[in-house]
């Protein structure tokens, strides 16, 4: 009962094991990630110099561009201790351990709007040309990057308040890298059933709302590119719309494996593979994302 403070069952902190089953290679684990993490920053950073000195990219594809990006570095950022020190079990304070929680939630659920807003940006590109720049004008952009924001604020900042006002006793080790929303309230030694459903309507209201938009915006695009006489033009379009379907599976794929995972595959998924994925969710997308719009977008 050491780790427990003297007036409550709050932990004093929390012990991060790192990935389960694979202790005695976690040295080697943390060269790939910290490469991952190494890259993304460069890229990201590189890609939003370049957006911002350039005056032929001040439009809202590159603006909206340059947000992912933002996302992206603030979001792999936001666990520093998984991507350098995984080799060693960390220990975090019980407020920090929610701090991280908070912010690795809100800026995934962030990510996922500005993914949403991306397809919004070609569908409007592509199905209404002519109204392009009178629909997505600069305090229109602006004040959907603020709306992205305080959806991500407002639905993931109940989380911390969650977890504060369960009681822990039996254990303070989390196997895992970072915290997790799940993986600290797994931990309770109390009902967690306000926890999950909560978790799993904020996942309804941020990703299935996102695919949804992101779905129809596709469906229509592709419908509005087969419809073009020009072959020039459809090539045109499916080269600037296959960057960001590329980043919609690379962001999509693990954040759902991670999700349906912790509610459904606990006894079939081996921990270890879970644990590793989680990591990838956050560094993947930040790492690529550069990449992939900077192959498959001429101007940059």
């Amino acid at each position: 009962m050491s780790f427990l403070n003297d007036t409550s069952l709050i932990p004093a902190s929390f012990i991060l094991k790192g990935i389960p089953g694979l202790e005695e290679v976690h040295l080697w684990i943390s060269f790939p990630l910290c490469t991952m993490y190494s890259i993304a920053i460069t890229g990201n950073f590189g890609l939003m110099y370049l957006i911002y000195s350039e005056k032929a990219l001040h439009r809202p594809m590159y603006i909206f561009l340059a947000l992912l990006s933002f996302t992206d570095v603030l979001m792999c950022t936001s666990t520093p201790p998984h991507t350098l020190c995984i080799s060693i079990a960390r220990r975090l304070i019980f407020n920090a351990c929610l701090s991280q929680m908070f912010f690795v939630h809100m800026l995934t659920g962030m990510e996922s709007g500005v993914l949403m807003l991306m397809a919004l940006d070609r569908y409007v590109a592509i199905c209404y040309p002519l109204r392009y720049a009178t629909i997505l004008t600069n305090p229109v952009i602006a004040k959907a990057g603020l709306a992205t924001f305080l959806r991500g604020v407002m639905l993931m900042i109940p989380f911390p308040f969650l977890v504060k006002r369960l009681p822990f006793y039996q254990s303070n080790i989390i196997s895992h890298t970072y915290c997790d929303h799940m993986s600290v309230v797994k931990l309770s030694c109390a009902s967690i059933k306000v926890s999950v459903i909560y978790g799993l309507m904020a996942a309804l209201l941020v990703g299935v709302f996102d695919i949804c938009c992101i779905s129809v915006s596709y469906t229509k695009i592709l419908w509005a590119v087969v419809s073009l006489s020009s072959a020039d033009a459809r090539q045109k379009a499916f080269s600037t719309c296959t960057a960001r379907i590329s980043a919609i599976i690379i962001t999509y794929v693990p954040a759902f494996f991670t999700f349906f995972t912790h509610r459904f595959g606990g006894h079939t998924v081996p921990p270890s593979l879970h644990i590793i994925v989680a990591n990838l969710y956050l560094l993947l997308p930040p790492t690529l994302n550069p990449i992939v719009s900077g192959v498959k977008t001429k101007q940059i």
